[in-house]
């Protein structure tokens, strides 16, 4: 199965030579590794088939808990992203913010994948969709595209060193997009407030029967179960060690307490060298497309950078503890949309994606 698998993948890819060595249909042959399936998954752009090869690298986008809530509809010269909402989360997306903020982070994946192919993609937001139109124009690098196979949600504890003003203003500046602020916060003070209000709102989830329900099926324990599906949170992703799903989710209520998850989401937030809050200036979805756009690149440009990142939005997935947080920010009656903590810190492995076979389908 797992064999058939890299079969897949490989042709797919076009990496037949390096993938398809082992021979599938010999006695004893090695399953694939995760290590295996994440490198294929976030192998190196291929010229073509090109819809395909946009398509693999918009997936490699950040995403509320790995759910993958996106289809693409692609033609010559045009790329549809919607939304799947067979994959929605609604206990702690009730309003599909989340969901919206994922589609808008595919599509700034999809646009620096687009220029090193030579192509201008230009995305418009439509109603529940993106349009990306695409035009031939010469080939582009930048360092943000080539941070796409590599960049992580790095959730573990960083080394609490501060980082210079030229890369806090290289930071900032990745998040400009019309409509959407930048709030960067590295005074030690304010980073251990915005600590209380995680606390604050983790604590009102962990409570909370449907929100601990719907996370429990999105968790993957072990390399088989993440593998089996290519999607949901790895166990490993996280730092924490992989076991097969019948011995962990018995153990899940001993080593997953409200306690222990507060006292670790303080630790990290207090490791980090700053935090970077996103607020749009409406509440519609196309604005929260526009702080996918600018959260993604965000999370290249921190990358490329050789910094690590994490989003901690609990604040923002509680109403209570929102309203809250945006006082403390002097927001007004705007909507902190997404939190992300940034530092040194070190790699965990990459999270999967489903083939783009399963996310595409033909436009007319």
């Amino acid at each position: 199965m797992l064999i058939d698998r890299r079969q897949m993948f490989g042709t797919a890819l076009g990496l037949g030579a390096a993938v398809m060595a082992a021979p599938s249909s010999q006695a004893g042959a090695a399953p694939m590794t995760y290590e295996e399936a994440a490198g294929i998954v976030r192998a190196p752009l291929q010229p073509t088939p090109r819809s395909r090869e946009l398509v693999r690298f918009a997936t490699l986008a950040a995403n509320s808990h790995n759910t993958q809530p996106w289809i693409f509809t692609a033609s010559a010269d045009r790329i549809v992203i919607a939304p799947d909402l067979a994959r929605r989360c609604p206990a702690v997306d009730p309003d599909d913010h989340h969901l919206f903020v994922s589609l808008g982070c595919a599509a700034e994946n999809l646009v620096l994948a687009a220029s090193m192919l030579g192509l201008k993609a230009n995305p418009v937001a439509t109603g529940e969709e993106i349009v990306i139109d695409l035009e031939t124009t010469s080939p582009v690098k930048s360092p943000l595209a080539d941070a796409i196979t590599v960049r992580q949600s790095t959730r573990t504890t960083y080394d609490g060193r501060p980082v210079s003003g030229e890369t806090l203003r290289l930071l900032e500046s990745a998040c400009r997009e019309p409509g959407v602020s930048a709030i960067m916060l590295t005074d030690r003070a304010r980073i251990s407030n915005v600590a209380d209000y995680v606390v604050q709102g983790n604590s009102a989830q962990m409570r909370d029967k449907a929100f601990m329900d719907e996370l429990q099926r999105w968790l993957r324990f072990s390399e088989a179960d993440a593998m089996a599906t290519m999607d949901g949170l790895f166990s490993r992703c996280s730092g924490n060690p992989a076991l097969p799903a019948w011995i962990a989710r018995p153990l899940l209520g001993l080593f997953f307490t409200e306690n222990g998850e507060n006292r670790k989401y303080r630790e990290q937030i207090e490791s980090s060298a700053g935090i970077v809050v996103l607020a749009a200036d409406a509440g519609d979805k196309a604005h929260w497309i526009a702080v996918g756009r600018a959260c993604q690149r965000f999370g290249l440009q921190a990358t490329a950078l050789g910094l690590k990142y994490a989003f901690i939005n609990q604040p923002v997935e509680v109403a209570a503890v929102r309203s809250q947080f945006a006082s403390f920010l002097n927001l007004g009656e705007r909507r902190p949309d997404i939190i992300m903590r940034f530092g040194a810190g070190p790699a965990l492995p990459n999270s999967l994606r489903r083939a783009p076979e399963q996310v595409m389908r033909e436009g007319s």
